[in-house]
């Protein structure tokens, strides 16, 4: 992902910096053509982002294994350290707050999203509608998702 990031970053520069030419040649070099360490992406992201204001977005970070995760949150950290105007935007559900807190050294700030239940039923109706097997569904199961599901909707 953070490599991805800084393909994007580099994408938008008028010229690719030496630094990170040369280290993609150097590495295209190595047997099986191994790509970057995570350790050479995170310091070329933070010369790259510090230079202009820089705004990261992740949608979805709780679906990330955890283990990389925490790698990428541990990462995104140290770039931010660095690179004074930058901006996080992250995106995920509510189990995963605290350990973004904790592993972006608490400048974290929460915002609370929950779509209205009305929203939930009426995007689930026209997908109900549009079901190409209506034969496999009764009009009792539909009406137990369309109960159930508003229900257990959680926050993002």
């Amino acid at each position: 992902m953070l490599g991805s990031l800084l393909r994007q970053v580099v994408s938008e520069m008028g010229e690719v910096p030496g630094e990170i030419a040369q280290a993609y040649e150097d590495h295209k070099k190595v047997i099986d053509g191994r790509g970057l360490q995570l350790a050479d992406i995170v310091r070329m992201l933070q010369t790259t982002v510090s230079e202009k204001p820089t705004f990261i977005c992740i949608d979805a970070l709780d679906e990330c294994i955890a283990r990389y995760r925490i790698k990428l949150l541990d990462s995104l950290n140290q770039i931010l350290r660095r690179s004074p105007g930058t901006r996080l935007f992250i995106t995920g559900r509510p189990h995963i707050r605290a350990e973004v807190g904790n592993r972006l050294s608490g400048r974290v700030a929460t915002l609370r999203i929950t779509p209205p239940r009305d929203d939930i039923i009426s995007y689930l109706r026209s997908r109900l509608d549009e079901d190409t097997t209506p034969d496999a569904m009764d009009s009792g199961l539909k009406a137990d998702i369309l109960r159930k599901i508003p229900d257990d909707i959680s926050e993002m």
